[in-house]
């Protein structure tokens, strides 16, 4: 398969994320729907969060979201249980765009490379296998966004 073809796919599924949200009232980003769990602010950050670990840390480079994502927005974390305040919604915007020129950017040419984190929960062993994983992760939760953004009305 096509690198590009892939990274456009990342590209057209990121930007619809974006635009679903991107003009969501800020009391609204917040809410915690009934029979959820999280909140759209939650799925933007961990959209990102488990981004750069599917692709960056398996693949054995650095993440490339700050360490403390990981408390606010790694799997099994919800609202509810923060300690703090999350990044803002626009730095999760911002990064949720820029994000994609670096995936291109350090991935080109390199779907075929093996893994460096061999024991992951994918069992993905390349990190184009890493990337379709990641495509599927981002898949699920727009499904997510969109239940969340039918019953936010």
């Amino acid at each position: 398969m096509r690198d590009a073809y892939l990274f456009g796919l990342m590209l057209k599924n990121r930007n619809t994320v974006i635009s679903k949200v991107e003009n969501l009232p800020a009391d609204k980003r917040i809410v915690v729907p009934q029979g959820f769990n999280n909140n759209i602010h939650w799925q933007l950050g961990h959209l990102l969060t488990v981004t750069s670990a599917i692709l960056f840390r398996f693949s054995g480079r650095d993440s490339v979201v700050p360490d403390d994502y990981q408390a606010f927005f790694g799997n099994g974390t919800k609202p509810a249980d923060w300690n703090g305040e999350p990044p803002a919604w626009d730095t999760l915007i911002q990064g949720l765009t820029e994000q994609c020129k670096l995936i291109e950017d350090t991935f080109t040419g390199k779907l075929g490379e093996p893994l460096a984190i061999k024991d992951n929960f994918a069992k993905a062993e390349t990190v184009g296998e890493a990337f379709a994983v990641n495509l599927g992760h981002e898949n699920y939760h727009l499904g997510m966004i969109n239940a969340m953004l039918r019953v936010l009305g």
